[in-house]
């Protein structure tokens, strides 16, 4: 693939070797389907490939969102299904993987929502930069699966235990001044100062030693292989979620925007 191959993401390349990578599905708040899930699969490679690119920064279209979840569609077909469930597990394994591969350093700057793969995206980020306003959540378990995309590979190392199970458990809202206070994100700004900031940052890596912040990141990386078994035990136990009782109550729950009654806690 070439950048002129993606349908849901745009590039703006500067001449300094910072890549813009927009995610764009503004009219849904950049949510996750099908193709765009793929998309994020395969970018990295793409941006590891490019001897043009040192950095790249990626953010979301408009300002509501970053990455607003999955569609609903898109999830609902997983429920059940488990050849859906198999292509999925692996593409979010690669997402996870891809980005760490990716020898060129990623800055997210998360300009709003951010939930599942979107998330992912943000968090495995090796900068990853927050507005003030902007409110992520790992939401698997009111949809009644594990969470496992992304989330056990890197919380725990970020946040702590403690807090990692917290949000994991409940999946409550992190705002961006309470995301860099606990070391979930790298810095937090004010909306306005995001995207200065970001790119800001970019600069400074773009004109660095890049062989020393390249393998920087390979070294840091060793922490999260060491991860790996944990994230692929977490990434299986959500998908055989999808295959149980109370998936297709959480979807449902989701799509009607009321409180779920999962049948596994009504026993």
């Amino acid at each position: 693939m070439d950048y002129p191959d993606f349908e849901f993401l745009k590039f703006d390349a500067r001449p300094n070797g910072v890549l813009l990578i927009t995610i764009n599905r503004p009219e849904v708040m950049n949510a996750t389907n099908a193709r765009l899930h793929w998309e994020l699969t395969k970018v990295w490679g793409v941006v590891n490939d490019d001897p043009k690119t040192k950095v790249a920064v990626i953010t979301g279209a408009g300002d509501k969102a970053f990455s607003a979840g999955g569609d609903l569609d898109w999830i609902a077909r997983m429920v059940g299904d488990s050849a859906t469930i198999s292509n999925v597990m692996n593409e979010a394994s690669d997402i996870v993987y891809n980005m760490m591969a990716c020898d060129k350093p990623i800055i997210s700057a998360i300009n709003g929502v951010a939930v599942g793969a979107g998330l992912a995206v943000a968090i495995l980020a090796d900068i990853s930069i927050m507005a003030e306003e902007a409110r992520i959540t790992d939401g698997h378990v009111k949809l009644g699966v594990a969470a496992g995309d992304h989330a056990a590979i890197c919380w725990p190392l970020l946040c702590g235990m403690a807090k990692a199970k917290y949000y994991l458990m409940t999946a409550e809202f992190v705002d961006g001044k309470e995301a860099e206070r606990i070391g979930l994100v790298s810095l937090c700004v004010p909306r306005a100062a995001l995207m200065d900031k970001a790119m800001a940052v970019a600069d400074k890596l773009a004109a660095g030693s890049q062989q020393a912040i390249r393998f920087t990141k390979r070294s840091l990386n060793g922490w999260m292989n060491l991860a790996r078994p944990v994230f692929e035990s977490s990434l299986a136990m959500e998908m055989l979620c999808f295959l149980g009782e109370d998936a297709p109550e959480g979807v449902a729950a989701v799509r009607e925007k009321r409180a779920p009654k999962f049948p596994s806690a009504n026993r």
